[in-house]
């Protein structure tokens, strides 16, 4: 009797793995972490599609893997990850088990915040200035050698998590000290395992002014070919960096030359060792130019996936799965995109939620969909205590030609959320 064939999926998140399950059943073996499972509220795979696990226990990975494995007649024909923390662990199991998947030292570059930059400069790619500190006076002098606002991230984070912008050498300082103290509140999350206290864990950057853009690609063959392509609204309040929102571009910005952009991707991707993969890329368009931010072999998430699949009628989760299994994906152009775009609610306070009624906006004629997982008891804290808690979900909708901060101000005020 022929194995079943699966993809594995590592480390994912529960409602990644609803989506992909209920979609495409008999597709993906998950490999979850069981925190992740013990508290998501989506319903519980069953035993054969689903493998718990401490993702931080290499050897217990394995060894479970192997049993699962052999328990369930199972054949892995390819590893997809979709969260940064894990991709690591994609690398090596991919290794192990002869799966195509960027290697570990590529995902190393790409994690590596200061070295990824390192990479690009040293292949005159556009990319801020930047420098791994160890003290307030290291990140001082940063700060006083490029005489400009500066931002301060820890060194493998993700999204605008304990992200800081200085403008000024003493709020260098005060970042820095922040960045510590919170990484040392963290030094057990997966996100930041690479960081230690023998080694500095902080990188500081010139702050480049422009609109920021965020796009997924495909690397194959030698050459890159977009994807999608979204420009981030920057919130108001909340956190440096934290993202209100992203509308998709049915075109390249008419400063950007097609060929230019995706030969800047190309060499970005190969400059740290991406030869085939989905990637995600941030980046800031400044003037005529690019300068790359970050990126990364996954496609982007938070609300990107809804947002593709209401724009393009296209499923960038199903398309990760094809592409690890060498099924042939063809994408359609930008230009055949239909107008979307995605708002995200923020938590405006700490405590614990009673209810969110939405009752309002699902009869506004704008929206495509209204994604809020969270439920009533689900408890609110604050960034920089915590960036996952306080975001209560997304829209999806249809702008019009109104001025687009307007309506995210209208479709927000017909939402009630309810705390104690």
């Amino acid at each position: 009797m022929k194995s079943k064939s699966r993809v594995l999926v590592v480390g994912t998140t529960a409602d990644y793995i609803e989506w992909i399950r209920r979609t495409y059943p008999d597709v993906a073996l998950f490999l979850t972490d069981r925190l992740v499972r013990q508290n998501a509220q989506e319903p519980e795979p069953s035993g054969e599609e689903e493998l718990l696990c401490d993702l931080n226990d290499y050897g217990q990975v394995l060894s479970s893997l192997k049993n699962h494995l052999q328990k369930w007649d199972i054949c892995l024909d390819g590893v997809a990850c979709f969260d940064c923390e894990s991709m690591e662990l994609s690398a090596e199991l991919a290794q192990r088990y002869s799966l195509p998947y960027p290697d570990v030292e590529t995902i190393r570059n790409c994690r590596d915040k200061y070295l990824s930059k390192l990479l690009w400069q040293q292949n005159n790619i556009r990319c801020p200035v930047s420098r791994i500190v160890g003290t307030p006076d290291e990140a001082d002098a940063f700060f006083n050698l490029i005489k400009r606002p500066c931002v301060m991230k820890p060194l493998t984070g993700s999204g605008s998590e304990l992200v800081f912008r200085c403008d000024s050498r003493e709020e260098c300082r005060t970042a820095f000290a922040e960045i510590q103290k919170r990484l040392q509140e963290r030094r057990s999350h997966r996100l930041y395992k690479s960081n230690s206290d023998s080694v500095p864990s902080i990188i500081i950057e010139e702050h480049v002014s422009g609109s920021e853009y965020s796009c997924d690609f495909i690397i194959d063959n030698g050459r890159a070919e977009v994807i999608r392509l979204t420009k981030k609204i920057q919130s108001p309040r909340g956190p440096f960096g934290t993202i209100r929102g992203y509308i998709i571009e049915a075109s390249l910005p008419e400063e950007i030359e097609e060929q230019m952009f995706e030969r800047i991707l190309l060499q970005g991707a190969e400059a740290l060792g991406i030869r085939s993969a989905i990637c995600m890329a941030d980046f800031m368009l400044c003037g005529r130019e690019v300068a790359l931010l970050e990126m990364t072999p996954r496609p982007g998430g938070d609300c990107l996936p809804f947002l593709l699949r209401h724009s393009m009628n296209l499923d960038i989760l199903k398309l990760n799965l094809d592409f690890a299994r060498h099924i042939l994906v063809k994408i359609s152009r930008m230009q055949n995109q239909k107008p979307c775009a995605g708002l995200r609610l923020h938590a405006g306070k700490c405590g614990v939620l009673v209810k969110i009624d939405a009752q309002n906006l699902s009869r506004d004629p704008r929206v495509l969909e209204i994604h809020l997982p969270r439920h009533q008891g689900h408890i609110v804290r604050i960034p920089p205590d915590d960036y996952e808690s306080w975001l209560l979900g997304h829209i999806i909708f249809r702008p019009d030609k109104s001025d687009l901060e307007n309506q995210f101000d209208e479709l927000i005020n017909q939402i009630k959320v309810e705390m104690k």
